[in-house]
């Protein structure tokens, strides 16, 4: 590739404008391949024989389950105690970055009582694979329902999450009738990591941005024999997902999403002046605009960094409690629901969930890898596509933004559902899972 073709790094405005974006057994037995990773990570995964294919064939469909070597949470645990903190913020609130009394208590947390076998148990509860699409190593977690007729779905994670944030939805989607559901409403559910991501593999050249990650996703969807189905996503999920959309396989036939992309022109250009907001605006499209102000001034710092300089993010890599930082201060409504979490008071998440999440980046060694999306991005993140296949969107009220109806309604023309919930953030099946599920089986009613 040269120099010309490679992308630029984007300035802020143009980034407000282009990338607000976002070791083990196997089951059968037989004899066991080193997963593709890193030479330091090889020890997390393994990869079984190929499902009904011949040895060697990458192509194929492989199972794996996930064991960490004791040594690794050892040397977690060292790392943590080792920590060479700062000095506190001189502000008595959030605005200097994520608080040093949070960041000490998830640290004590972590060290003392945080159980990763806990999670990689319920990791392994679900069946994982591995197949390789355009030379790249794809791990996805694939459960199929016992019920007739189901579904397929496909959901994409974004950053900084990964597919400890769709577990708590694969019982009640695929099982629907074990959560007060119908036989009707149930799915097939793929999640696949991002490439760069958890298990998946790291890309060794440019090129892995949300199209082709779309079209990787259409060929999986495709190896498992899916001949209709949905699509969903929040944040880089979103991204990926529209890409398919536009796309369009005819196999896909709706998408639904939790982090849409509905910005008008005259909004876009209005926030990238950074004045006030246009005249005549409705009460949700004002409070949209605000939202949207505040996070291009104020919660766009690690998202320019990423987009820009990646690899210079070396410190995420040796440090866990600089990684853990660093994936909290994501977006100020999910930041103070963590400090709350750590504060001890119940919300959507526990603090094992948040350290689930962390702890697989730093096993996986994929601070720097995953932060590469960002630069690889071209795409105006939150800029209407023109998607023309059935779109369904659930607007969580302290997502990044809350898209309003009239946004969504010019951004989507074939929109199936709209619906605004009383509660919940960015990352929303992690949060709510029981509302999240229920907008899932709704918004693709219509297309069964």
């Amino acid at each position: 590739m040269s120099n010309d073709s490679l992308p630029q790094a984007p300035s802020r405005r143009r980034f407000i404008g282009h990338s607000i974006g976002a070791a083990a057994t196997v089951v059968a037995g037989g004899s066991l391949s080193e997963f593709a990773l890193a030479d330091e990570d090889r020890s997390i995964a393994d990869i079984g024989r190929p499902i009904g294919s011949k040895p060697g064939d990458r192509t194929a469909i492989r199972p794996l389950r996930v064991k960490v070597p004791e040594a690794r949470l050892v040397d977690l645990r060292r790392r943590i105690r080792a920590t060479k903190w700062p000095e506190r913020e001189t502000v008595s609130d959030a605005t200097q970055g994520v608080q040093l009394s949070t960041v000490r208590k998830l640290a004590q947390y972590w060290e003392t009582h945080y159980d990763w076998r806990k999670a990689e148990a319920r990791l392994n509860a679900n069946p994982q694979f591995v197949t390789e699409i355009d030379g790249l190593d794809i791990h996805f977690i694939h459960v199929r329902s016992k019920h007739r007729n189901a579904l397929p779905i496909i959901i994409t994670h974004g950053w900084p999450g990964s597919i400890i944030e769709q577990l708590k939805v694969i019982g009640p989607l695929t099982d629907p009738t074990a959560y007060g559901g119908s036989p009707s409403d149930a799915f097939d559910v793929v999640i696949p990591s991002l490439p760069g991501h958890g298990f998946s593999g790291k890309p060794a050249a440019t090129g892995w941005d949300p199209a082709r990650i779309a079209r990787a996703w259409i060929a999986l969807m495709k190896r498992l024999g899916y001949a209709r189905y949905v699509a969903q996503g929040g944040d880089w999920g979103n991204a990926v997902t529209e890409q398919m959309a536009l796309i369009a396989p005819p196999e896909l036939i709706g998408i639904h999403t939790n982090m849409p992309a509905t910005i008008p022109d005259d909004i876009a250009n209005a926030l990238k002046a950074g004045g006030d907001a246009p005249a005549g605006l409705g009460a949700d499209e004002r409070h949209a605009y605000e939202q949207l102000d505040t996070f291009y001034k104020h919660g766009l710092g690690y998202a320019l960094e990423m987009a820009n300089r990646p690899q210079t993010l070396y410190a995420l890599a040796d440090s866990p409690v600089g990684l853990a930082a660093w994936m909290l201060d994501h977006d100020a409504a999910s930041q103070a629901l963590i400090a709350r979490v750590f504060d001890g008071q119940p919300e959507g998440l526990t603090r094992d969930d948040v350290l689930d999440n962390v702890t697989l980046y730093w096993l996986t060694n994929t601070a720097v890898s995953s932060a590469r999306l960002y630069w690889e991005n071209k795409l105006d993140f939150f800029a209407p596509k023109h998607v023309a296949i059935p779109v369904a969107v659930s607007v969580f009220p302290d997502e990044i933004y809350a898209a309003p109806r009239s946004w969504a309604e010019r951004a989507y023309p074939k929109l199936i559902h709209f619906n605004r919930l009383p509660k919940g953030g960015h990352f929303a099946a992690w949060e709510q899972p029981r509302a999240f599920t229920e907008e899932v089986r709704t918004s693709f009613r219509s297309l069964r």
